[in-house]
């Protein structure tokens, strides 16, 4: 399958940076070692063995010194792709559209027109939506809307209000059956996750298992589950990650997120292709040191990689 956007950057990081070597992630728990770890080697020669995929995301951890997590599932076939998917990552501003699908759950699109007052002692860095309405306040859906779409933080707050915190939206996915997912902070300071915390860390696979249920499951009813993926298909944030390294006609949703150190950079996104079932992504990483940039390649490359390798399979 044809991706013109990224096929030649990925080309060249599978044919040519196999030897760039991969610095150090910084600290790690116990449950996510880097790829470049010494333990459990045999598992993992066996996964390149079995799964060819394994060693094109080595080489982006490698081309970007980063440490990355993959989870992917076709959901016609049952087909997966997986890459550290049972690793601990910092999930950042992804937790957005799962905290707006229970506020939709909670209060149903009927009740998404309760309006929400709030002062400027509640912004928070990156507010770009309520920064604007701070005299007249916002309805539920309008901060959902800011929230999901242009990632706006104090929206995120100020809906955390209304799902009993993130001890509350952490109770709500342990109702789906997420028992991974730690909520534990709000915004900002979620996002200043450094190598080694738990708190305000999921894995690929519960993110995406959680964005499955309610987008294409049961969680939520059916006005609520469409009014949920039409915030997703319409983000204004995600143009350069997973929309990046899937085919232009193919039709996205997606929710990323942005650390504030070790260039951490997420999004999960359910995507339909044209002629067949859903597939479902979570892609989440950070980088080697502290100051380091996101990159949006690294996602989008990933990405192709998780289309190539169900392509393959199929």
């Amino acid at each position: 399958m044809h991706h013109p956007r990224v096929r030649t950057a990925v080309a060249g990081l599978v044919a040519a940076l196999s030897l760039v070597p991969l610095a150090a992630c910084g600290q790690s728990d116990s449950t996510s070692p880097p790829s470049s770890a010494k333990p459990a080697a045999s598992a993992s020669a066996s996964a390149a063995t079995t799964r060819p995929y394994t060693g094109d995301f080595r080489k982006l951890e490698r081309a970007f010194d980063a440490r990355l997590g993959v989870y992917a599932v076709d959901t016609g076939t049952g087909r997966e792709v997986t890459h550290n998917d049972r690793a601990r990552f910092a999930y950042h501003s992804t937790f957005k559209a799962l905290q707006a699908a229970v506020v939709l759950s909670t209060y149903s699109l009927d009740g998404m027109d309760k309006r929400v007052t709030y002062t400027r002692e509640d912004l928070v860095a990156h507010s770009p939506v309520t920064e604007k309405h701070v005299d007249t306040g916002m309805t539920l859906k309008e901060l959902c809307d800011a929230s999901v779409r242009y990632s706006d933080n104090a929206a995120a707050n100020l809906l955390f209000d209304h799902v009993g915190g993130p001890e509350g939206l952490d109770a709500s996915l342990e109702k789906l059956g997420d028992d991974v997912t730690r909520m534990d902070r709000e915004e900002p300071e979620l996002s200043r996750w450094v190598p080694g915390e738990k708190r305000d860390t999921s894995t690929p696979r519960a993110l995406a298992e959680d964005l499955r249920a309610f987008v294409l499951g049961k969680a939520l009813p059916a006005p609520e589950r469409a009014q949920l993926t039409t915030w997703l298909r319409t983000n204004t944030t995600g143009d350069a990650v997973i929309r990046a390294g899937v085919p232009e006609n193919w039709v996205v949703g997606d929710k990323t997120g942005t650390g504030s150190y070790y260039g951490a950079r997420n999004d999960i996104a359910v995507v339909w292709p044209p002629d067949s079932a859903p597939i479902v992504i979570a892609i989440l990483s950070h980088r080697g040191t502290k100051d380091a940039e996101p990159d949006d390649r690294l996602i989008a490359e990933a990405a192709t990689v998780v289309v190539d390798s169900l392509s393959a399979s199929s």
